[in-house]
């Protein structure tokens, strides 16, 4: 099993993901139909060139979260996970764009025992997504409720 437990995270330990990912026009308009999100800014090339500062398509935010967390899960809480409790301080502070190559970095904000379970415990994490010129496109604060090998 690839995810760690509740003791073996400590806090301020950074984790450089191995999988990286290059964002496609398909992802982009599958995610957005499927959400059923019609934004012109996602889904319409002619749209995005004239009317937009961006002169293309943006990848649609909560995509490029989905696709941060998802690349975190195998080394983080794979099989490991009781669940999510939350996610707060989200933030797209660059663009993504079709053909952008993400990377991410997950690191360990803090963690504590669970009051109301004994083999369990809450991990903060913050995820961080990079894209190939190392420019920061997305961040965000994930609390994971995750198991612990030990009765705390």
């Amino acid at each position: 099993m690839p995810g760690m437990y509740f003791e073996e995270f400590e806090e301020g330990q950074i984790i450089a993901h191995a999988i990286r990912r290059t964002v496609t026009e398909t992802d982009n308009v599958l995610f957005s139909t499927m959400t059923m999100n019609p934004a012109a800014l996602h889904l319409d090339h002619d749209y995005a060139e004239k009317e937009t500062e961006f002169g293309k398509p943006l990848v649609n935010s909560l995509f490029t979260l989905g696709l941060m967390i998802g690349i975190s899960v195998h080394e983080t809480t794979l099989g490991t996970t009781i669940a999510n409790l939350g996610m707060t301080d989200i933030t797209f502070p660059k663009p993504v764009f079709h053909g952008d190559t993400l990377r991410i970095e997950t690191k360990v904000m803090g963690k504590r025992r669970s009051k109301s379970r004994p083999k369990a415990g809450i991990v903060t994490f913050e995820h961080t997504a990079f894209n190939q010129h190392g420019d920061e496109v997305a961040k965000c604060t994930r609390q994971a409720f995750m198991h612990a090998k030990t009765e705390g």
